[in-house]
């Protein structure tokens, strides 16, 4: 019997930007609650809420000030409970995001730290300057700039990773893993189904030695999954995940297939999954702000290593983190609704927990903001400062913003023509995208053929299909524009067909059509401009 979570698909929720309920411009858990029923209707098993604990938000919630309660502005934990309660009576379970990496600069701990004779000293990575004044080495922070920041009163640098109110902690201290083990008791013990891990193979630092010259993230060899980071994870599996049933994704920076098996691997007993991000940067360039074009062949590719490369894969092409994928892969303009739909095709026939992130089943985009006084995201800010003392024009700056923002895909839902796209009555924390008049839920929900309704047939046919959901991957046929693989179980198959081009190519295969984003019912071996035809083949000479 496989595990409930290779089952179900699970939905990304980012709590800011999914459903008002009380009109002060900010998503909360009672509008969460308000949704459900919505989210039941798409076929979601597994919901993931991105933090809702309380925080300054420097970060967007990734800088936790208090662990165990829910920030006021997306309610309290009666909410919670509530929450969980009303998605178990829909079959619906609840994951959390934890972030034990770093905290707020203003958690108690960190406050409690800054005094050098504090027990909490040891909680975080303190350092003085180097004898020359200089910083304690030359590592650069995930967000840009240098990852030490000076602090007045204890009269030393403490390392971030990301932003300076980020500070990391300090996993060589056996207190630290104590309390993290103590936290997540504390979720599972009120009911959440398991955790995602927020970059979770940085967690242990080797050393603090100078990193090697690179453009982003010096210094990333001296914590990107050390051995430390794993028999942390065996650590937490053994002492607290092995007592619920739970399962765990863990967010994992610039990591190789064989660090993905390492931590993946269910006979080493650390995390179910990870998220990685290959897929999403195969039209990435050797230097950091530039683009290739987009080939089908290279992303195929890419598919490939880690479709055959891991045990199971965590299957996403959206998250709060990257550019809405209509946008990205696809085409947002002429043919945005079917290029919405082959992504959505492509994403339900990989081999995988399939993970939707809220407004990529309405075909949402990436914003149409003008400049970057509408920005909110701290990780844009800083990389256009950067750019800025690279010398790079502002036009280039902001074309790379525009694209790469992770405000892209934190617009508020939209969820109806109402004003504000019916996420709010008042003004909305961020813009909401001003296309929501003719891109939008409710719209969506009284169109047979619209994107939404694609994704629930989509969503339906991998419950129903064993071969979708645990067949083998292989891959038949691609070139710039067209992607063809293979999904097997025994004697059962399915072929996966993928235009990504305006052009109408050859296709020269046979089988009946299980689903198209056309409405096709034969298949006559052409597929047209932005086309996905799945196919039931019965021998394998077909293929």
């Amino acid at each position: 019997m496989q595990p409930w979570w290779k089952e179900q698909v699970l939905y990304q929720i980012y709590p800011r930007s999914f459903q008002d309920s009380n009109g002060d411009g900010i998503g909360d858990l009672p509008g969460i609650i308000s949704r459900l029923d919505e989210l039941q209707k798409l076929g979601i098993g597994i919901l993931w809420l991105s933090p809702i604990y309380p925080s300054p938000d420097a970060d967007n919630g990734y800088d936790i000030s208090n662990y165990r309660d829910i920030d006021p502005r997306y309610g309290n934990l009666e909410d919670m409970d509530r929450l969980l309660a009303e998605a178990k009576a829909r079959n619906i379970r609840v994951l959390m995001d934890l972030v034990v990496n770093h905290t707020s600069d203003e958690h108690e701990w960190f406050q409690q730290s800054r005094n050098p004779k504090s027990p909490y000293r040891d909680y975080y990575i303190w350092r003085p300057a180097k004898e020359d004044g200089s910083l304690p080495n030359n590592w650069t922070s995930i967000f840009d700039g240098p990852a030490w920041e000076y602090d007045e009163q204890s009269g030393e640098y403490y390392l971030h990773l990301f932003d300076k109110k980020q500070p990391d902690l300090n996993y060589h201290n056996p207190d630290v893993i104590r309390e993290v083990k103590e936290i997540m008791r504390f979720w599972l013990d009120r009911g959440v189904a398991g955790f995602r891990c927020d970059v979770i193979d940085a967690i242990y630092k080797t050393s603090l030695e100078d990193g090697e010259k690179r453009d982003f993230a010096q210094g990333i060899e001296h914590y990107k999954a050390q051995e430390g980071n794993h028999l942390i994870l065996k650590e937490l599996r053994k002492d607290v995940l092995d007592h619920y049933d739970c399962f765990t994704v863990g967010e994992a920076m610039k990591v190789t297939l064989e660090e993905g098996r390492l931590l993946s691997d269910p006979d080493r007993r650390e995390l179910d999954m990870i998220i990685y991000f290959d897929h999403l940067e195969a039209d990435a360039a050797e230097t950091r702000f530039d683009f290739t074009s987009f080939r089908a062949d290279h992303l195929l590719g890419v598919l490939t290593k880690w479709q055959q490369g891991l045990n199971w894969n965590a299957v996403y092409l959206e998250s709060h983190d990257q550019p809405r994928i209509v946008s990205h892969y696809g085409d947002d303009g002429v043919y945005w609704e079917r290029s919405a739909k082959l992504l959505g095709t492509l994403e339900m026939t990989l081999r995988g927990t399939p993970f939707i992130y809220q407004g990529q089943e309405i075909g949402m985009t990436n914003f149409d903001f003008t400049d970057m006084s509408q920005l909110n995201d701290v990780a844009s800010l800083n990389a256009s400062r950067e750019m800025e003392k690279a010398g790079i024009s502002p036009e280039r700056r902001w074309e790379w913003i525009k694209r790469t923002s992770r405000d892209n895909a934190r617009t508020p839902m939209q969820w109806s023509d109402a004003p504000n796209a019916g996420f709010t009555p008042s003004k909305p924390w961020l813009s909401v995208n001003q296309n929501y008049t003719r891109i939008n839920y409710r719209m969506q929900e009284n169109q047979p053929d619209s994107i939404l309704q694609y994704y629930r047939r989509l969503i339906d046919l991998r419950r129903n299909s064993e071969t979708l959901k645990y067949g083998e991957f292989t891959p038949v046929y691609s070139d710039k524009n067209i992607m063809v693989y293979a999904r097997t179980l025994g004697a059962k198959r399915y072929l996966v067909l993928l235009n990504f081009s305006v052009e109408t190519v050859e296709a020269a295969y046979q089988g009946t059509v299980m689903i198209s984003n056309t409405g096709i019912t034969e298949y006559n071996g052409k597929l047209t401009p932005w086309e996905a035809v799945v196919l039931r083949v019965d021998r394998l000479s077909m293929i």
